[in-house]
């Protein structure tokens, strides 16, 4: 971007810089608490499994069991390095998003625009502000142009101030927001120091909101917590009638406990929200806040503004119809001397320093075309910025002689509504405004007003304006567009477009574009005139929003919300903030946002590519659905380590204490790093986003899977207890019986993990999905069995006996029985589903006969 800076406006040089830093530091407000890696361990070694474990350690001791009491020592080790791996690695992925959401800023250095980390804004600093950019110091202007400010931030006040350094109100504030123009101020106060600064500590104490999916799952651990209390209290209480002995009750109880809690599902969903957000980061999707990841595999609705995320936002110049000669110049046309008039002014009425693509073809036009360069001999005296309904804006220009230029350009029907025309002359430009939109071609009107007075009008409606004619753009729709749509309704996926150009443009653009349902639009104005039930009714039906304005696109995106939505909006504008920040899913696009609708939105696309947003509810769909895999994982495999704990005892079975806690938390550390490390690796199943959205409001896991997850437990629950039966029949031991009890329970885990990959498709079809982590995590455990069955001290230590090739192979085929007969429950599944959708099939062919 370059800027019309004036020329005595040098800012600091690197000297000053340095020397302004070390006297009064950094622009940062460090209020947020970070926490160390001390106090992280701190808080993980709080965690009511560590806590248990504490306590058997101190109860080893106490009974001298030296060996256990290590053992359980190092396994509050492992615990504490995995949980502390786990945070780590989710803080660390927080930390890189929260650093590529800290914006930059533009400030003149050694007589040199450049940009700089908002952090490293100093005292003295000359900081430029635009339209549509926050501004992140404390300042006094010394350069303005038709610059005003938006200070509701700071004073409540949701009107615009004008400001400049002519006036007495010559203030910037940090966290204010540019409406229009350009200005540039000196840095006066930074960081804590700021207006902004000193509430900052409140702001930064606002907690985040917790997503359905988060209050559902602390809802369910403390669920489970409270049933480990209340079974821990029955075995203890129940082994102490059998044995009058507390020390060793107390011990069985303890492992009760353990073996309920399910300490693994909160540290997976953190793991699983953070780590998903870090990979969308590497995709080009800045996700401000982990738990909008989860939210995204929801999205029902798209809302999508036209240009620029629809188009490629080139808004290339394609003809320009002169009113005074009733012609249709084409491009090659455009030095013809009678356009000269139409270019002059359809320029003098854009920005100075131009931000919009369109202003910038105007500017490039003018300098292609016009012989004599006037720009620097005019200074623009003042502006009407762009407002009405639909919109025009209006610039006043004066040189030296006092000569004036007073330029308007908008909407073809706003410039119409001032202009000195009659009716029937405004019908026949109508039609070929008309006959434009059809095109797809975006068109504004231009005119010209002379006003000698200082008592400049109040609006700029009540200027006697000149029609002069039209400029037309051509903004075609992205190169693949076509595809990126039709992935979207492919995963059930509805879409609106809500754009502020009119309906003829917005209908042939999008047709171009491959949406659906085009040949109706309702227009903002209209919005605002119905009733809450035809809103509603017009937001389900209609697909196609135009001649939007902020008021109109927020009642569009909350009527959505009231219908039960989810809704993702896209925008880029300082007028979409509002709507950007009442949807679930807010979007800006990262070039061509503005900061407002940066600060306002969930996440940012850095390229402005929709297809990224696809990427992003993909990942929200995987991400959820490998969560249920992992709880339903964790249900499944606790219910035969909690049984085969207590049913022994309960039932008054020859080996009460088959499991020891010795062996839980063996089984602890194998499902941890399954839950929360393997299955967050897991791929996307193939027909992921050929489903449906699921419903926000759903429970994470409903009564059906639940049930399944249940089942699978008390399946493996019969198993591992027959193979307890069959060793005790057949005479076995007691480290015999635990051996086989163990190694029985190990397989079906690893068997259970890698069948519960999907709950559709069969084992051998999941393979094809890459995950090079269940293979470790896997061969990892069946290497520590080995271990522990045939090296003797670890067998000594887990107190069981090695297994002959022969009980190796039948714990093996128990494990498999007591876990596979779940692909043949998949497999009647997938037949009954593929019956199910012929038939209806059948049903639509013979209603369409």
């Amino acid at each position: 971007m370059s800027y019309n800076i004036p020329d005595h406006l040098k800012g600091l040089n690197d000297n000053e810089v340095a020397a302004s830093q070390k006297k009064y530091g950094y622009n940062r407000i460090d209020t947020a608490h970070k926490n160390t890696g001390l106090e992280l361990l701190l808080n993980i070694l709080k965690e009511p499994m560590l806590i248990l474990l504490f306590a058997i350690s101190a109860i080893y001791l106490m009974t001298g069991d030296y060996g256990e009491a290590f053992f359980m020592f190092v396994a509050i080790v492992a615990v504490s390095a995995i949980s502390l791996y786990q945070d780590t690695r989710s803080k660390k992925a927080l930390e890189a998003l929260e650093k590529l959401n800290e914006p930059l800023s533009t400030v003149i250095r050694n007589a040199q625009v450049v940009e700089i980390p908002t952090n490293e804004i100093a005292i003295g600093d000359l900081s430029i502000t635009e339209e549509g950019k926050m501004i992140n110091a404390d300042g006094k202007i010394v350069h303005s142009n038709d610059f005003s400010v938006n200070e509701a931030s700071l004073t409540g006040e949701s009107l615009s101030v004008f400001k400049s350094s002519e006036i007495e109100d010559n203030k910037v504030y940090s966290g204010t927001l540019a409406v229009s123009g350009l200005a540039v101020f000196e840095v006066e106060k930074i960081g804590a120091e700021t207006q902004l600064g000193k509430i900052g500590r409140s702001i930064q104490d606002i907690k985040e909101e917790r997503s359905p999916l988060q209050i559902q799952i602390t809802k369910f651990v403390k669920w489970m917590a409270v049933a480990g209390i209340i079974v821990f209290l029955m075995v203890w209480i129940f082994s102490y009638i059998q044995t009058d002995n507390v020390i060793e009750s107390l011990l069985v109880g303890l492992t009760m406990a353990m073996s309920v809690l399910p300490e693994e599902i909160p540290v997976a969903f953190t793991t699983f929200m953070a780590l998903g957000a870090w990979k969308l980061m590497r995709e080009g999707i800045i996700v401000k806040r982990s738990s909008i990841v989860e939210t995204l595999g929801s999205t029902t609705v798209i809302c999508t503004d036209k240009t620029g995320t629809i188009t490629e936002n080139t808004m290339h110049l394609k003809h320009l119809y002169d009113y005074q000669s009733d012609k249709i110049f084409d491009e090659k046309d455009f030095g013809d001397t009678t356009l000269s008039k139409l270019i002059d002014y359809a320029m003098w009425s854009s920005e100075p320093v131009p931000f919009d693509p369109m202003e910038k073809t105007l500017h490039k036009v003018y300098e292609q075309t016009q012989k004599n360069d006037a720009r620097k001999d005019y200074r623009m005296f003042h502006e009407y910025p762009l407002d009405g309904k639909p919109p025009m804006m209006t610039h006043l220009f004066e040189n030296k002689e006092r000569h004036r230029i007073i330029a308007a350009k908008g909407a073809p029907e706003a410039i119409l509504d001032v202009s000195m025309l009659l009716e029937s002359e405004k019908s026949d430009v109508r039609k070929l405004i008309k006959s434009f939109g059809q095109q797809g071609f975006r068109v504004l009107g231009v005119a010209k007003s002379n006003f000698e007075g200082d008592d400049l009008p109040r609006e700029q409606q009540q200027f006697r304006f000149d029609f002069l004619g039209l400029v037309v753009f051509y903004d075609p729709p992205k190169k693949g567009i076509q595809d990126v749509f039709q992935h979207i309704y492919d995963a059930g996926i509805k879409v609106k477009v809500i754009t502020g150009d009119n309906t003829d443009t917005t209908k042939s653009i999008a047709a171009q574009a491959g949406i659906v349902n085009t040949a109706e639009a309702v227009e903002g104005k209209e919005i605002m005139e119905y009733s809450e039930e035809q809103l509603l009714q017009e937001v389900e039906e209609k697909v196609l929003f135009t001649r939007m304005f902020p008021d109109a696109k927020l009642a569009v995106v909350n009527a959505l919300k009231k219908k039960g939505e989810v809704v993702a909006m896209l925008g880029d504008g300082v007028n979409d903030g509002p709507a950007l920040k009442t949807a679930h899913i807010g979007v800006a696009m990262g070039s061509k946002g503005t900061e407002i609708a940066k600060a306002a939105a969930a996440l940012v696309i850095t390229n402005d590519d929709l297809d990224r947003l696809i990427i992003g509810i993909a990942s929200g769909r995987r991400i959820y659905a490998n969560i249920k895999k992992a709880i339903q994982y964790i249900i499944s495999i606790h219910i035969p380590i909690i049984l085969t704990v207590s049913l022994p005892l309960f039932l008054g079975w020859i080996f009460p204490q088959i499991f020891t806690p010795v062996h839980v938390i063996f089984f602890e550390l194998v499902m941890g790093p399954t839950c929360s490390i393997v299955y967050e690796n897991e791929p996307m199943e193939k027909d992921t986003m050929l489903q449906k959205p699921r419903r926000m409001a759903d429970t994470f896991l409903n009564w059906k899977e639940l049930a399944v997850s249940i089942v699978q437990g008390l399946v493996i629950t019969a198993g591992v207890l027959f193979a307890y039966q069959w060793v005790v029949q057949n005479g076995g031991s007691e480290e015999k019986t635990r051996a086989m009890v163990f190694t029985t329970l190990i397989f079906a885990n690893i068997l259970l993990s890698l069948t519960n990959r999907s709950f559709h498709y069969s084992l051998f079809e999941s393979f094809k999905n890459k995950n090079i982590l269940f293979a470790v995590v896997s061969g990892s455990v069946i290497i520590m069995l080995f271990a522990i069955l045939y090296i003797e001290p670890l067998g000594k230590f887990f107190h069981l006996s090695g297994l002959n090739a022969g009980e190796l192979g039948i714990a093996a085929s128990i494990a498999a029985i007591s876990v596979l007969w779940f692909e043949v429950y998949k497999w009647v599944k997938r037949l009954r589903q593929n019956d199910t959708e012929t038939s209806g099939l059948h049903s639509l062919e013979s209603y369409i006969k």
